[in-house]
């Protein structure tokens, strides 16, 4: 049968709209949350029959999951076979069970998400994060490479000396890691006479962190690695616990592919109506065959675009831009709006920086005052004054204003970066909200 994402536009529609039907009457029959919400505002689930009427119905928001997380469970405690939780970007944590079902749905979304990017039975792939930790992400990778009859190897996050003596013992074709641990790879490689541009890697999948600009050019993360490593084609990827679907790129790099079976994608403006395909907004979820927690209009907080023109690999789905940033995130600094991971950018493009975090503060006249703390890697040469000016001349060259800059130990930074509850380093600090 043909992939429903080669299909045109309009059976794309239809097949989402008769999903979408199924899911609000599965929410009115089993979801605590969804009853009151839909009881509370009249809501006559039998009457949303198009994508156009889900205007209709009002957004769930983390915090509603985060006050009333048991209520969002569709099913009794014992089908569920596997408890995860979000990583708390935004706040506390939210608990999600999977049933078998679920399970199965996640294998499928990885097996679609790997098979856009190329891979296919007898490729290898090198997991470079964690499987444990109430992490889905990790468990979606295990099964859908399984899913899809190629072969994975669990190595988990960090250690570059374990990563390369995986790769020289077992010889993946492909990676899949945070891309700025890449430039540490590389790192390692040349410290250590690996010649790494002919090794067996020919792919990297990239979680968590861009690799492209809104026009699809390299962003400077991107760049780096493709000037230190042109044989290996880059793929970036967008997912989050709460959509239980990925968006990945194709071999073209134009967007993250949605897989219109699983997820429909609304982006939002500031009046909380759709914007016009092509403009950014928030990206706003409502899930499609999920059995335990199911979302109805869930606020991501991310801001991207929609591209509805057809990819040149064929395929009619809808596409995600590179993400511009979180709404909750967006600074103002001396005028010029930014979002953190422009300044991520640019840092992750300093070799003389061995780590870093943003802090945001409100400033007395009530502005934002935005200051980089970075680690320098032993060798540096640069004093702290000329290091200080070189990151104020990059940051102005590339986002026209300059953040203070502070230099702190490589130990002082390590300690607010990775926590040891956290899954995910932590490189944005928000002291406007306490």
């Amino acid at each position: 049968m043909k992939d429903i994402e080669f299909e045109l536009p309009e059976k794309q529609k239809a097949l989402q709209e008769e999903l979408l039907c199924k899911s609000l009457h599965y929410l009115q029959a089993y979801s605590p949350y969804y009853q009151r919400m839909f009881r509370k505002h009249g809501i006559d689930v039998a009457q949303i029959q198009h994508l156009e009427d889900l205007q209709q119905l009002p957004f769930t928001e983390k915090r509603d999951l985060q006050l009333f997380n048991d209520d969002f469970l569709c099913c009794p405690k014992e089908k569920i076979v596997d408890y995860v939780t979000t990583s708390g970007t935004l706040g506390d944590p939210v608990t999600f069970g999977c049933t078998e079902n679920d399970l199965q749905r996640l294998a499928y979304n990885e097996k679609k998400s790997f098979a856009c990017a190329g891979l296919k039975p007898g490729n290898i792939l090198q997991l470079m994060t964690t499987i444990d930790k109430r992490f889905m992400a990790g468990l979606a990778y295990f099964l859908g490479i399984r899913e899809l009859g190629a072969s994975i190897i669990r190595v988990g996050n960090g250690i570059p000396e374990l990563q390369w003596d995986t790769i020289n013992r077992l010889h993946p074709d492909s990676i899949m890691c945070v891309p700025s641990f890449i430039l540490k790879l590389i790192e390692y490689a040349e410290q250590n006479d690996i010649d790494y541009r002919h090794s067996s890697i020919r792919k990297i999948i990239g979680i968590g962190e861009g690799l492209r600009n809104q026009d699809f050019s390299y962003n400077l993360l991107g760049q780096r690695i493709h000037e230190k490593w042109p044989e290996v084609q880059l793929f970036a990827t967008y997912s989050s616990t709460e959509m239980s679907a990925t968006f990945s790129e194709c071999e073209y790099g134009m967007g993250g592919h949605v897989h219109p079976e699983l997820i429909i994608v609304e982006i939002i403006g500031e009046d909380d109506r759709p914007v016009p395909d092509g403009e950014p907004g928030e990206v706003v979820v409502t899930t499609l065959g999920v059995e335990g927690m199911p979302l109805l209009r869930f606020r991501t907080g991310d801001i991207a675009a929609k591209r509805t023109e057809q990819c040149r690999c064929g395929r009619w789905s809808y596409r995600l831009t590179p993400l511009i940033g979180r709404k909750n995130n967006m600074l103002k600094l001396k005028g010029t709006t930014i979002y953190p991971p422009a300044i991520n950018d640019v840092l992750n493009n300093i070799d003389y920086i061995s780590n870093y975090f943003i802090t945001v503060r409100q400033s007395a006249a009530g502005t934002d005052e935005v200051e980089v703390t970075v680690a320098l890697k032993p060798d540096t040469s640069l004093s702290e004054q000329n290091v200080i000016k070189d990151l104020q001349d990059h940051f102005r060259a590339r986002l026209r204003v300059a953040p203070l800059i502070k230099i702190a130990s490589a130990e002082a930074v390590l300690h607010i970066t990775n926590p040891q509850k956290s899954r995910k380093p932590i490189r944005f600090i928000d002291e406007r909200r306490q």
